[in-house]
């Protein structure tokens, strides 16, 4: 028996050292050639690192959350054979993972496949008791399924990421749970006094950091206006009756990627980014939209891109398509980057009003809040209409005040009459 040591790849584009992200194996597990070891992030993406060879763990060279530098000892393996480290223990050159071999996922920390399960301070089993203000990590889709499950959440332990609630806890909930209906009630009023600390690693410190730099960084204000969408969703509703059936169901989302590529013809300086250490704004003719998605590890923005040359329903199936893959991972890096301006959107949970914060080096990002129905005044008569308002975010050091409450007007007006989207 021998022993195969692998280092941490290079990764490629000028990178010496990357965070280890999770581990799929521990040590004494078994693994075959090409089993994904360990998941590591660069800046920009995450990569798999997979094994070459068959043989036993022993020895792992890190702990998730640890920056590692390219070409330190990453795992440690027995195989049959002499391995690539002499008895001596002094090694060989050591076989490093191919670039080619090391596959280049999205930015997701995903959960680990063999990783043993982690310690977690509330009690074991589908039921957890967590306080009445405690709000537990859970995607908006999550929290929906939820609601129209009848399932309180803080009941549910989440098995994903920092303890997120996915969709297959409430399955394991309803499955299990129901077996004791008392327990619930019980563990709703049992006193607590645990702690659990949960590392900031992974897809989590990156939102982190760049939550951070940008709004340390840019100069934000927020303009908020309030928009009449009863004649676009009167169209959309017609739309989709005569052609949902062949073309797709268009949701708001598309109609409003439209007023923004129809607004940014008159105001070019939302659609940008600014190099604040070169001191240069690029102002972009095509309109890559990025479409805030919120996925089971986090916040992501993949890209539309070259809206303007899209029609409604291009425009629906490509956000669709993209949304889709950034919640399952699947999101390739080319995906998620390259956006010239954002837009972010809660659905039914966007509240009243948000403060968005900007995707650098962008300046603008338009904040889509819920649909309501309200009394209206309008040519002195109370009528009904439904209301929504946009929050948007700009850097100030890029844009001034006046051009984006005019650029945000401009959007009111075309959704407000929504012939003129397509009025050329």
């Amino acid at each position: 028996m021998g022993t195969h040591v692998i280092k941490m790849p290079d990764i490629g584009e000028g990178i010496a050292e990357v965070e280890l992200s999770v581990w799929h194996v521990k040590v004494g597990d078994m693994v075959v050639e090409d089993q994904v070891l360990a998941d590591v992030m660069t800046d920009k993406a995450m990569v798999d690192i997979p094994s070459p060879v068959h043989g036993k763990v022993i020895a792992l060279g890190g702990q998730p959350g640890e920056v590692m530098a390219v070409g330190s000892v990453l795992i440690s393996i027995e195989v049959e054979g002499a391995g690539n480290v002499k008895a001596s223990a002094q090694p060989d050159p050591v076989e490093e993972v191919p670039v080619a071999a090391a596959k280049v996922e999205t930015v997701v920390e995903r959960k680990p496949v063999a990783a043993p399960a982690p310690k977690a301070a509330v009690c074991q089993g589908p039921m957890v008791a967590r306080e009445a203000d405690e709000r537990p990590l859970a995607s908006p889709a999550v929290r929906k399924h939820a609601l129209d499950l009848g399932i309180q959440l803080r009941l549910v332990r989440g098995t994903g990421p920092a303890g997120r609630v996915l969709h297959e806890d409430l399955d394991a909930y309803l499955a299990q749970g129901q077996s004791n209906a008392s327990a619930p009630v019980a563990a709703a009023y049992a006193q607590r006094t645990d702690e659990q600390q949960i590392p900031v690693i992974g897809m989590r410190r990156k939102i982190a950091q760049r939550m951070q730099d940008a709004t340390q960084r840019a100069a934000h204000f927020s303009y908020v206006e309030e928009i009449d969408v009863t004649a676009v969703e009167e169209l959309r509703a017609h739309l989709n009756e005569k052609h949902g059936a062949t073309r797709g169901k268009l949701t708001l989302l598309p109609f409003l990627v439209r007023a923004m590529v129809v607004a940014l013809r008159d105001f070019p300086q939302m659609n940008a980014r600014y190099d604040d250490e070169a001191q240069v704004i690029t102002r972009l003719g095509a309109v890559h939209v990025g479409v805030a998605t919120q996925s089971d590890v986090g916040l992501m923005v993949p890209v539309v891109r070259h809206a303007e040359a899209r029609s409604l329903w291009d425009s629906a199936s490509e956000i669709s398509r993209l949304a889709s893959a950034a919640r399952n991972g699947k999101a390739s890096r080319d995906e998620l980057s390259g956006s010239t301006i954002t837009l972010t959107s809660l659905g039914a949970l966007g509240g009243i009003v948000s403060t968005p914060v900007l995707n650098l080096p962008e300046v603008a990002i338009v904040g889509v809040n819920k649909i309501v129905e309200r009394p209206m005044v309008i040519k002195g008569q109370i009528v009904i209409r439904k209301m929504m308002n946009l929050s948007s975010s700009f850097d100030h050091r890029v844009v001034d005040g006046m051009d984006a409450a005019q650029f945000i007007q401009a959007i009111r007006g075309l959704l407000e009459q929504p012939a003129t989207l397509f009025v050329e």
